[in-house]
């Protein structure tokens, strides 16, 4: 009998120190120094196209921009976006450049907390700090927002944040934003823009049980389990060209929300147009539809 209270002892103190060290175990690389002049017209411009508009603004209530409140319903419990204003206390007015850059790129917060991944920080992970420095300058000119966004509301055990860098460990991903040789520059500026700022797979990619991208089997081919029920179709290059889709008809798509037989796009894709692709310029709503309806050799 000793025998067996030790030894259940021992694993109890064993699993209760892996616990420990997982809740203590620091994510993300350290805060390096990012002085560069930024551009509030390209951050602006990158901001549309990385859907920060829509998913950082509560249209429906009425709500300012980018103060945050948008619910989103997922398997797991009900997110609420943050207020991203530059108000001290409940936005980011109290953050530094660096601290924002490990936010976009790497997902973790200012205290060394990691995010939930609904906020697509996997697609951002490869922004130049030219890209940083542009976002933030755009940033700064958000008029601040003195109210707090809602609590998340996980259910146990996703409550818990620090279950998260399991998750991470995991299935984060690095996004395939990198040019591929053999390529022209209208296909890779579309690469940079789907597979990075838009996060085009965020929606339209399958995802396991754990939440995360079945990025091999599924990328692209569409998703029955948006957050609130909502679905995403195959935008693989098959799908489209099977459906009739060309790149004239896609890149007008992106701008107006027409498809081409008539009917327009509802629901998240009608926002992701009016707020995001439909302010792209012509060439790179081109780019996009180029890059989606081509067979990504080497992606």
């Amino acid at each position: 009998m000793r025998r067996v209270f030790r030894l259940g002892l021992i694993a109890v103190t064993t699993a209760s120190a892996g616990l420990i060290a997982v809740m203590v175990w620091p994510i993300g690389q350290p805060l390096q120094s990012l002085d560069l002049e930024g551009d509030v017209n390209r951050g602006a411009y990158l901001a549309r196209a990385g859907g920060c508009i829509a998913c950082h603004t509560s249209f429906v209530e009425g709500g300012a921009p980018l103060a945050g409140g948008v619910k989103l319903d997922t398997p797991f419990g009900t997110l609420y976006s943050p207020n991203l204003t530059t108000d001290p206390q409940h936005g980011i007015g109290n953050w530094t450049i660096e601290e924002f850059a490990r936010a976009v790129r790497q997902g973790v917060s200012p205290d060394g907390q990691p995010y939930y991944p609904a906020f697509p920080y996997p697609f951002y992970a490869n922004f130049t700090d030219q890209d940083i420095a542009d976002l933030w300058a755009a940033w700064q000119t958000v008029p601040p927002v003195a109210e707090p966004s809602r609590e998340q509301e996980m259910a146990f055990p996703f409550n818990q944040r620090w279950g998260l860098k399991l998750w991470r460990a995991a299935f984060l991903e690095p996004p395939r934003t990198e040019p591929v040789a053999g390529n022209d520059d209208v296909w890779n500026r579309g690469r940079l823009l789907v597979e990075g700022a838009a996060h085009c797979a965020a929606c339209h990619t399958g995802r396991n049980l754990a939440g995360a991208r079945k990025s091999d089997t599924e990328h692209f081919k569409g998703s029955d389990a948006l957050p609130g029920g909502d679905k995403a179709p195959a935008i693989d290059f098959e799908t489209l060209q099977k459906r009739g889709w060309t790149v004239d008809s896609l890149a007008y798509a992106l701008r107006t929300g027409v498809m081409p037989d008539g009917d327009v796009f509802g629901g998240a894709m009608g926002e992701v147009v009016s707020y995001g692709t439909s302010f792209l310029t012509e060439e790179d709503r081109e780019a996009v539809a180029t890059y989606l309806l081509d067979a990504h050799e080497g992606g």
